[in-house]
């Protein structure tokens, strides 16, 4: 949870401290947003290709628990769960603090999917770091941009 703190920090204070320009949320949101939706193109065709190969589950069947399409359905399942609360929060943060703040945003999230994705199969603590590197940034960006807001 540290390291997810700290890189929410860093992705929505890091464009203010490095003294970018101001960019305008309508030129820089489209961009936040592509590599998000990039990796959850990856994983859409990720679970299409496993029931296409698998005779068990290509007819629609549910995945069976555990099984590696059972995790990368629960990884996608959250993955649109944290692009939904992106999607209420980035384009607000984008106007505040500016549009560099929503791409560093978006980058970072799609990096962070991908080592939720990968810990998920792999190692619980990679899931934990790749959840909250992807959760905190969003929430911090929310919060630090209605303080700005408001003051």
């Amino acid at each position: 949870m540290a390291a997810g703190l700290l890189w929410a920090i860093v992705l929505v204070g890091g464009p203010q401290w490095a003294g970018l320009p101001y960019l305008p949320a309508t030129l820089a949101l489209p961009g936040a947003f592509l590599a998000p939706g990039l990796v959850l193109a990856l994983m859409i065709g990720r679970l299409a290709q496993r029931r296409f190969f698998d005779d068990a589950i290509i007819d629609g069947q549910p995945f069976a628990p555990g099984s590696a399409a059972d995790i990368d359905q629960r990884v996608l399942v959250n993955t649109v769960e944290q692009l939904v609360l992106a999607l209420a929060i980035w384009p607000f943060a984008a106007m505040t603090l500016g549009g560099a703040v929503a791409i560093a945003l978006g980058l970072g999230f799609a990096l962070m999917r991908l080592l939720f994705w990968l810990g998920y199969h792999l190692s619980p603590p990679l899931r934990g770091v790749g959840f909250a590197g992807t959760f905190y940034p969003s929430v911090l960006a929310g919060l630090w941009s209605l303080v700005a807001w408001l003051v």
